[in-house]
């Protein structure tokens, strides 16, 4: 019977527990999923990190979510900005996933450490992403240790073809620039 495995019982086989917790932090934890850098800023407060926790949520209108750390930099400035600007990394520049993942802004000023010109409201864009675009927040989601910043996307640049991007597994030991 399709659906079923021999002894009866349905799903996949493999770990199981009565709350999920293991299964899904064993089911994530093999999962492959694109990386992206999110820079935001106002004036010359600038600031951006690496994140995983992000998609497009809604085709019309179009929407896409980003999960913010609630302890890192970037989260405390996109608190009270209007913007963000997500970014396709290339994985032939990957530095600029260690840059924005392994250090943090509390200490030191990444933009001064790599390419990159003003876009739209100021909005830091990064000259070695493959792709970017940048969205109005329209919502802020408490979503647990994250926040969800909803974006309404409204500019940005996307070749024809993206080439091989950074994803979790090319960052998957590093060292997060905030606990």
């Amino acid at each position: 019977m399709i659906g079923k495995r021999p002894n009866g019982t349905r799903g996949a086989p493999g770990n199981s527990d009565d709350n999920g917790t293991s299964a899904f932090d064993t089911l994530v934890g093999k999962l492959d999923y694109p990386m992206f850098v999110v820079t935001t800023g106002e004036g010359n407060q600038r600031s951006g990190c690496l994140v995983g926790f992000a998609s497009q949520v809604s085709i019309a209108p179009p929407r896409f979510l980003v999960g913010l750390s609630n302890k890192n930099h970037t989260f405390h400035t996109a608190l009270t900005t209007e913007f963000l600007a997500v970014h396709v990394i290339p994985r032939d520049h990957i530095e600029l996933a260690t840059l924005f993942g392994g250090s943090t802004g509390d200490d030191i000023d990444k933009f001064a450490r790599c390419a990159w010109h003003p876009g739209p409201h100021e909005l830091p864009i990064l000259d070695e992403s493959s792709a970017w675009f940048s969205g109005r927040i329209i919502d802020r989601i408490p979503l647990g240790d994250h926040v969800g910043f909803l974006l309404d996307p409204e500019s940005g640049s996307a070749p024809g073809d993206l080439g091989t991007v950074v994803t979790y597994t090319d960052v998957r030991d590093l060292e997060p620039g905030h606990e």
